[in-house]
């Protein structure tokens, strides 16, 4: 099934949302620091595979039309936006939290507080409150690059039907995601002693 096939005329109003999105997070200050690294390396978007999101309303309960997909659902629309920096993270949120474009109806913090696999990202629920998309929902995720490396082979391996020495892996995984975060804090630690050695 296509994206036209299954949202239709919702399908509009989804791509336009995405893109006010991309537009709102282009417009974060991108201050000139001491090291000259950007506090946003990229920022990926995309609109929920129909087949995704059916199998997500079914899995709730709920009608699987397009209607419900995009009324119910928080994460029809969904950008993520990677990071240096464990610092950047939390400083580019507080920046989307004071926006006035839409909601936050929820955060979710886990980088702070990390899922049982090792799963680690911060993630913003929001509602627009003015323009063609009001009331429609949106989901942001906030990661560093080491996380997102990790949580794109973890999604790959989450999606395989059948993976031979599938305990072993997700063991090693988790080990991996212990890893990177403690290289995340280290490269923190690293930054910070830099940019204040600047300033001495």
């Amino acid at each position: 099934m296509t994206f036209e096939e299954y949202y239709g005329d919702e399908l509009f109003l989804l791509k336009m949302a995405e893109q006010r999105l991309l537009n709102i997070v282009k417009e974060y200050p991108s201050q000139e620091v001491m090291d000259g690294i950007e506090p946003i390396m990229y920022c990926k978007s995309r609109i929920k595979r129909p087949d995704s999101m059916v199998q997500k309303l079914k899995k709730q309960g709920l009608p699987t039309d397009s209607r419900t997909a995009v009324s119910k659902m928080h994460d029809a629309v969904g950008i993520r936006i990677i990071c240096s920096f464990i610092d950047n993270v939390y400083e580019v949120a507080d920046w989307l939290c004071e926006r006035e474009d839409y909601a936050v109806i929820q955060k979710k913090d886990y980088i702070s507080y990390p899922k049982p696999n090792g799963y680690r990202s911060l993630h913003l629920i929001l509602q627009f409150t003015s323009g063609p998309e009001k009331d429609m929902y949106a989901e942001i995720q906030l990661r560093t690059i080491a996380i997102d490396f990790w949580a794109a082979l973890e999604h790959q391996m989450k999606y395989k039907q059948y993976v031979e020495h599938e305990k072993i892996i997700r063991e090693e995984l988790k080990h991996c995601a212990d890893d990177i975060a403690s290289v995340d804090m280290s490269m923190q630690t690293i930054r910070n002693l830099i940019v204040d050695g600047c300033w001495e």
